[in-house]
């Protein structure tokens, strides 16, 4: 899908969420990247060929910094 140059990573390389944005819906929680990969606000995915990748937020901390 990715016809830029230098192109974009594909859908199963380790990188895939370097690819460009192609369209932008924050307002439905979702991104397509130009390798077909969708993008989900809670860092789900779904790539092109129907295999989901579960959300990987980073690990929650509780610690609340505050200013002086």
């Amino acid at each position: 899908m990715c016809l830029h140059q230098p192109a974009c990573p594909t859908a199963d390389s380790a990188d895939r969420d370097a690819a460009r944005l192609m369209a932008h819906h924050p307002e439905q929680g979702w991104s397509l990247l130009c390798n077909g990969v969708l993008v989900f606000e809670d860092t789900g995915e779904l790539l092109p060929d129907g295999k989901i990748i579960a959300p990987h937020r980073p690990p929650r901390t509780d610690q609340v910094a505050t200013a002086a």
